[in-house]
């Protein structure tokens, strides 16, 4: 059977993928960034996984992101931020 090129896009992207849960340190790291920047519940927990996954050493890694207010903190937590420009 022949896959479509979404499915194998898909099938690829899951393969290279890590899902990070929301775990206690995702939790406390949320928290923590809500505190420090103007995010939503949601933006924290995703830079909050980033942060965790990356072991909280973000200078050598990026973060791809559209949102401005979620770019600027990852941006402050020390990820280089992709696209460059908006």
């Amino acid at each position: 059977m022949r896959r479509s090129k979404p499915v194998l896009i898909l099938r690829a992207l899951q393969e290279a993928l890590t899902e990070i849960e929301p775990t206690p340190a995702v939790r406390e790291q949320a928290g923590r960034v809500l505190r420090l920047h103007p995010l939503r519940a949601a933006d924290a927990l995703q830079l909050a996984a980033a942060l965790v996954w990356c072991q909280g050493d973000p200078l050598q890694h990026g973060f791809v992101c559209l949102d401005q207010r979620l770019r600027e903190a990852a941006r402050r937590e020390g990820f280089t931020v992709f696209p460059n420009k908006m």
